[in-house]
């Protein structure tokens, strides 16, 4: 038997573009901010990982639109949330963002500590979406998921 046949490649790691699969963000796209392979003490025994997601989607840009209903229809609502591994589906895509910086392990239990970070997460990932209309980049992730 092979002595790395027990090793599992890890390949949940930050920035790892998820598909919520159960609860109130089912069908919704996140992307992992920290991970907690082994569990983390007690209250959450199993493999799990902090994520940021969005729970309600940029609406469609075009070309003759003006400057100001731009801004409007590419407001992105954000979720902070602590997702069991049995409960995520990976994509082959990743989100190059900072949100570790914004999210704290802190968020995932502590009301406003959780309001904050997704202020934060607010601003970068519209941030981000204005630079993928302009480039093209990471499009996928600020798209809804039609299923």
């Amino acid at each position: 038997m092979d002595k790395d046949a027990g090793k599992k490649s890890k390949f949940l790691k930050q920035g790892k573009i998820v598909i919520l699969l159960h609860g109130r963000y089912a069908g919704r796209k996140a992307a992992i901010v920290k991970n907690f392979d082994e569990g983390s003490g007690s209250n959450r025994p199993y493999g799990h990982c902090l994520v940021v997601g969005i729970d309600r989607y940029p609406l469609k840009v075009t070309k003759s639109m003006g400057v100001k209903k731009v801004a409007r229809r590419s407001k992105v609502k954000p979720f902070v949330k602590v997702v069991n591994y049995n409960h995520i589906m990976p994509t082959r895509y990743t989100l190059d963002a900072d949100l570790k910086s914004m999210v704290t392990p802190d968020a995932a239990t502590n009301p406003t500590a959780r309001k904050s970070s997704v202020k934060r997460c607010k601003r970068v990932l519209e941030a981000k979406y204005a630079q993928a209309l302009r480039s093209g980049k990471s499009k996928w992730f600020f798209s809804k998921l039609r299923f």
